[in-house]
């Protein structure tokens, strides 16, 4: 396919979040805003004239529209299946933000017209683009190895979301695990390297009002990982606390906040092992690197060294280890204050690679893929957790 830059860029809705990722990636030389539409079209005017495009009547005028080259789904989630299945129909490129459905149906009609259509569909799931995530995958691979639990505990602010608010509402967010949990189902197959074969859930509801504010699931990763994924939508927002802790039996990665800006890994490894992470803060630019992520000079990676620090000999798991050098890895994108700086770069960095994808006819890292197998589990265990057991997840969802 032909592909002339800059694409142009559809945005469908105009709220709070549409307007950041907006702006987010419209310093990309290889995107234009051109048009945008919301039920409010009051906002879409707003937005639209913010970055010199044209306001539309509808979603389905902007997916129509000539000079639109990508549609960006930026509405509530029970909308996204539709808008994106019209938006390839009509030969355009999809930036559609998570999840990419809330029933299954929507999501297998969605998984079928992508599989008949040649353009770039990449889904926004963040974490598959943030630094200190990509860092520690490659610790994965180079010294660390495979985990053997994930898991995840969110204590959410609900501040702004107030009992009225659609997030509440299944029939429009598809629930805690679907709108706001995909994301961590999507990392926990990332950092695992396997997807879910199974998962168990339960649910508790606010005294007074019934909404279910707080959710917890398990996930089996074939038949010797497990991946714990809690969430809570309870709390001010400066109480707000996020931990995703990967346990590699003689190493741990510890990382806070949903969006991660800083992560520390506490490792007991051998000889060979203490040469390598001697050498990490030399690494840093490209241990840190990803893709259209413009990093900041606060990144940085840290060691601290007690080498000696035990016996020679140790045993995990059921076999035999030589770890007597204990390591604390320290990695930050610049911690609290660069929160919204690396949300922002990371929306950038996977429009980026919708651009890539497009120009030279690749896959994208973050695509249907990925986004409906996250979709999958989330929606299990939605199901688990109204059933009160536990649900298998078949095969491959792309």
């Amino acid at each position: 396919m032909t592909t002339c830059l800059p694409l142009g860029l559809g945005v469908v809705g105009a709220g709070r979040f549409a307007t950041f990722l907006t702006e987010a990636v419209a310093d990309l030389p290889e995107v234009e805003v051109r048009a945008v539409a919301d039920q409010d079209q009051e906002a879409a005017a707003v937005l639209a004239k913010r970055h010199d495009g044209r306001a539309c009547d509808s979603w389905k005028e902007l997916v129509g529209t000539p000079e639109v080259d990508v549609v960006v789904v930026a509405t509530p989630p029970a909308s996204h299946a539709e808008i994106a299945r019209q938006a390839l129909a009509t030969g355009r490129h999809v930036f559609c933000e998570k999840p990419l459905a809330t029933t299954a149906q929507d999501l297998a009609s969605l998984v079928a017209a992508t599989s008949t259509s040649d353009r770039v569909f990449v889904v926004d799931h963040v974490l598959r683009f943030n630094p200190l995530l990509a860092g520690i995958a490659r610790l994965q691979e180079e010294i660390l190895g495979p985990p053997l639990r994930f898991l995840f505990e969110n204590d959410a602010s609900d501040e702004d979301v107030d009992d009225g608010h659609w997030f509440w509402d299944e029939n429009v967010s598809g629930g805690v695990f679907v709108e706001h949990g995909v994301h961590f189902f999507d990392a926990a197959t990332m950092l695992l390297g396997r997807a879910a074969t199974s998962v168990q859930a339960t649910a508790a509801r606010r005294a007074g009002s019934g909404l279910v504010d707080l959710v917890s699931a398990t996930a089996r990763h074939g038949d010797d990982v497990l991946a714990t994924h809690t969430h809570s939508f309870a709390h001010a927002h400066r109480c707000e606390r996020q931990l995703m802790r990967l346990d590699y039996g003689a190493a741990e990665a510890r990382i806070e906040g949903w969006i991660p800006v800083e992560g520390v890994v506490d490792l007991w490894t051998d000889d060979a092992g203490a040469d390598f992470c001697e050498r990490l803060p030399s690494r840093c630019p490209d241990l840190l690197a990803v893709e259209g992520f413009r990093t900041k000079p606060a990144a940085q990676v840290t060691v601290d060294v007690r080498s000696d620090a035990g016996t020679r000999s140790a045993r995990g798991r059921g076999r035999d280890l030589t770890v007597p050098h204990h390591f604390r890895i320290g990695l930050t994108l610049g911690g609290a204050a660069a929160k919204a700086e690396v949300y922002a770069e990371s929306v950038r960095a996977a429009m980026a690679d919708l651009v890539r994808a497009a120009t030279t006819g690749t896959s994208p890292r973050s695509g249907v893929g990925e986004g409906a197998a996250a979709t999958t589990v989330a929606l299990a265990a939605t199901r688990a957790a109204a059933l009160g057991q536990s649900v298998q997840i078949s095969g491959d969802s792309s």
